[in-house]
């Protein structure tokens, strides 16, 4: 089951890991790293489909049931929204191989918003996350947040206590808090803090 992440505020992350669990974060400063252009990892890629799930038939992200009618959060493949306009395509259902080639061609665009929107070096495990919670709320929002400009810049102002805080206000789909989104955010905060790309 998918769902679009929305926060009730925009939320905000911080530039290096904050431990709101003692012993629970491995500490990593990336302050020297320097700004590379960076490839999303095939540990980042293999959750990312295991996070989605593979649906081969159109299906409404709320309820997780096939919809046999366009419905607004209708999805498809590993976690494609689908359009209204693009509800005679899917109707009937996509491939494995069809879900493949959707979800690679979907993918790089994120991946390539996370290169842009950074300035700052970050490791391999904290890009991985990024792309995976910029592939959840959206390019436009994660370009235009703040998150971004903290990450960017470790001083500025925000209105979350921590890392973990801000990363966890997107935990919204149509308006109400949802449990899914909450462990999305905290697999991917695990990711970003400890190399652990097992999921949930």
């Amino acid at each position: 089951m998918t769902e679009r992440s929305f926060g009730t505020n925009e939320a905000h992350l911080g530039s290096a890991p904050t431990n709101t669990q003692p012993g629970s974060v491995t500490q990593v400063d990336t302050s020297s790293l320097p700004k590379t252009i960076m490839t999303f990892s095939d540990q980042g890629i293999d959750m990312l489909k295991r996070v989605e799930t593979l649906r081969l038939m159109p299906y409404d992200d709320q309820t997780s049931q096939d919809v046999n009618h366009y419905v607004p959060g209708a999805t498809i493949g590993y976690g494609h929204l689908i359009q209204a306009s693009e509800w005679t395509t899917y109707a009937n259902g996509i491939t494995e191989s069809q879900a493949d080639a959707l979800f690679n061609s979907e993918l790089q665009p994120f991946v390539s918003t996370v290169n842009r929107g950074l300035n700052v070096g970050v490791t391999q495990n904290e890009f991985d996350a990024l792309v995976a919670l910029c592939f959840n709320m959206g390019q436009g929002a994660f370009l235009s947040s703040s998150a971004l400009r903290l990450i960017n810049d470790p001083q500025a102002t925000t209105i979350y206590g921590s890392v973990d805080e801000a990363w966890r206000a997107f935990n919204r789909s149509q308006g109400r808090e949802n449990r899914s989104l909450n462990n999305r955010r905290n697999a991917e905060l695990d990711i970003y803090h400890n190399s652990n790309y097992s999921g949930w």
